[in-house]
C-alpha cells in the first residue's frame, strides 16, 4: 500500500473530467430530449436518450440564448456538446454548445463527413480531372425528362449551336431510387460511348431534394466514367457532391449547356480549372486552419475560467435547492413541536381531558363507522378491478376481438408455427361464439 499513490475523491473527479474532456474534445450527437428543466438561473437541464441509453446534460445561458428551436421533452435534436464531468456529485455529462433540430442538420452533417471521407480518398484531386472537350459533337445529358433542365438545355443549345447532338439518358432525379438511376445512366453512357462528354444535374430545391447528387454511388460513378463530366445541379448558391467529383461545374444546367456550346471554350474551360484548383487550395488550407483552430479552442475550453464558472454555477442552483428544502424542513419541525407542547399543556387540565375523551370517544365511534364503509369499498374496487383484469388476459376476451386459437384436430395441441401443419391436415380454429374444422390446402410461410 506505501508504494501506491492514493487519490482523493476530489482529484479523482478532477483527472476523470480533464480525460472526458481531452480525449473525446467534442463532440455531434443525435438523440430524444427527456427531463427537461430550464433553472431559474437560465440554464438548461435534460437528458439526451436513444433506444437503449441516457446521458445528462446542461447547456448554460450564453449558449441557449442562440438556440431557435423550442426544446421540451421528446423532441429530436442533434447537438454539437463537450464530453465532461460534474465534479460534485461524479456525472458523466454533456456541455452543449449548440442544439438544432434533427432531420436538415442530419443532412448536413452527412454531407460534411462523405466530403470529408471522399476527399482523403483523392476523389476530387485535380490530376484526375479530365478536360472539357473544346468543340463537343455530341453532348449526352443525365436528367429527368419532364423537368425544367433538359428544357433548359435543349433551349440554349438550339439557340446558340444547333449542330451539337443531344442524347437523352432519363432517369430520375429525387426520391430514394434516384441515386441508383443516375450511377446506372452514367455507366450505360460510357459503355454505349456515343458522346463527347455528359451533363449531369437537375433544376434547384431544398437540400433533401438535391440529396441524390450527394451520395457515395453517384460520386463514384462520376469519378470512374472515361468520359468527361460537367455538373450542373441546383442552381448556383446549390453544392453538391457530384460538383466536386466532377470533371466541371456549372452553376445550372442552363449555363452547362452555355459552356459547351462554343463562345470561348478554351478560355471559360482555363478559368474552371484555375477556379477549381483554387477552391481546392483553399479548401485545404481552410481544413488545415480549422483543424488547428478546434485544437486551440479545445485548450482554450480546458483552461477558460468559464467552465470553472459554469461548474460553480451549476453547484450553487444544487445547494439552492438543498438550502430550500432544508429550512422548509426546520419550519415544519418546529411548528410540529409548537402543536405537541400545546397538546400536552392542554392535556393536563382535567376538565378538558374529560372532554377530550367525549370527543375521542365520538371520534372512534365515526372513524370505525368510515373504515369499516371505506373498507367495504376498497374490497367492492379490488373486486371489480380484479374482474376487469382477469377479463383482460381471458382468452375469450382475446376471441372476442375477433382472434382465433388453431388446433390439430386430432390431438388437440395448439399450432404456433407453419411447421406443426401439413397440406391435408385437419385443425380446429376456436372462435368467440364456436369452432370451425378446416383442411390445410397450402401452407405460406413469412418471406425471410
Amino acid at each position: 500500500m506505501s508504494n501506491q499513490k492514493v487519490f482523493s475523491v476530489s482529484t479523482l473527479n478532477r483527472c476523470a473530467r480533464q480525460l472526458l474532456e481531452e480525449g473525446l474534445g467534442t463532440v455531434w450527437l443525435q438523440g430524444e430530449l427527456s427531463n427537461f428543466v430550464a433553472a431559474a438561473s437560465g440554464h438548461w437541464y435534460f437528458s439526451l436518450k436513444d433506444e437503449r441509453s441516457q446521458v445528462k446534460g446542461a447547456m448554460f445561458r450564453g449558449k441557449n440564448r442562440l438556440v431557435s428551436l423550442k426544446p421540451k421533452s421528446g423532441l429530436q435534436v442533434l447537438v454539437r456538446a463537450q464530453v465532461s464531468l460534474y465534479e460534485p456529485r461524479g456525472d458523466y455529462q454533456l456541455i452543449i454548445e449548440q442544439m438544432e433540430d434533427a432531420g436538415e442538420g442530419v443532412l448536413k452533417q452527412k454531407f460534411d463527413q462523405l466530403k470529408l471521407a471522399l476527399a482523403a480518398e483523392g476523389l476530387f484531386s485535380t490530376e484526375h480531372k479530365q478536360a472539357i472537350p473544346a468543340h463537343p459533337i455530341s453532348v449526352g445529358v443525365i436528367t429527368s425528362a419532364t423537368g425544367a433542365a433538359i428544357h433548359d438545355i435543349l433551349s440554349v443549345l438550339k439557340r446558340r449551336n444547333p449542330a451539337i447532338r443531344v442524347v437523352l439518358y432519363p432517369t430520375q432525379v429525387q426520391g430514394d431510387t434516384a441515386a441508383a438511376q443516375i450511377a446506372e445512366a452514367i455507366l450505360t453512357a460510357n459503355r454505349r460511348n456515343e458522346c463527347d462528354l455528359l451533363i449531369v444535374g437537375r433544376g434547384g430545391g431544398s437540400l433533401e431534394d438535391l440529396w441524390a447528387f450527394n451520395e457515395e454511388v453517384v460520386a463514384r460513378a462520376i469519378y470512374q466514367s472515361q468520359l468527361p463530366i460537367i455538373s450542373a445541379v441546383g442552381h448556383e448558391i446549390d453544392t453538391t457532391i457530384a460538383d466536386y467529383v466532377a470533371d466541371m461545374r456549372a452553376p445550372t444546367p442552363s449555363a452547362a449547356a452555355e459552356y459547351v456550346s462554343g463562345d470561348q471554350q478554351h478560355q471559360r474551360q482555363q478559368l474552371s480549372q484555375l477556379s477549381l484548383r483554387l477552391k481546392q487550395t483553399v479548401s485545404r488550407l481552410l481544413l488545415r486552419d480549422s483543424n488547428k483552430l478546434q485544437q486551440l479552442q479545445r485548450n482554450l475550453q480546458l483552461n477558460h475560467p468559464d467552465r470553472r464558472l459554469q461548474q460553480q454555477t451549476q453547484r450553487l442552483d444544487e445547494l439552492s435547492r438543498r438550502l430550500l428544502h432544508t429550512g422548509n424542513q426546520g419550519i415544519a419541525h418546529a411548528s410540529q413541536r409548537y402543536a405537541q407542547l400545546s397538546q400536552r399543556l392542554q392535556r393536563s387540565d382535567p376538565a378538558y381531558r374529560l372532554e377530550h375523551l367525549k370527543t375521542r370517544q365520538q371520534q372512534l365511534t365515526q372513524q370505525l363507522t368510515s373504515n369499516m364503509q371505506r373498507h367495504l369499498q376498497m374490497q367492492r374496487n379490488q373486486w371489480q378491478h380484479q374482474c376487469q383484469e382477469l377479463s383482460l388476459v381471458s382468452p375469450l376476451a382475446t376471441l372476442n376481438r375477433g382472434y382465433s386459437i388453431t388446433r390439430d384436430q386430432q390431438s388437440q395441441q395448439v399450432i404456433k408455427t407453419t411447421t406443426q401443419v401439413m397440406v391435408g391436415q385437419q385443425i380446429n380454429s376456436q372462435l368467440n361464439d364456436g369452432s370451425v374444422v378446416s383442411e390445410v390446402i397450402a401452407i405460406q410461410a413469412n418471406a425471410e
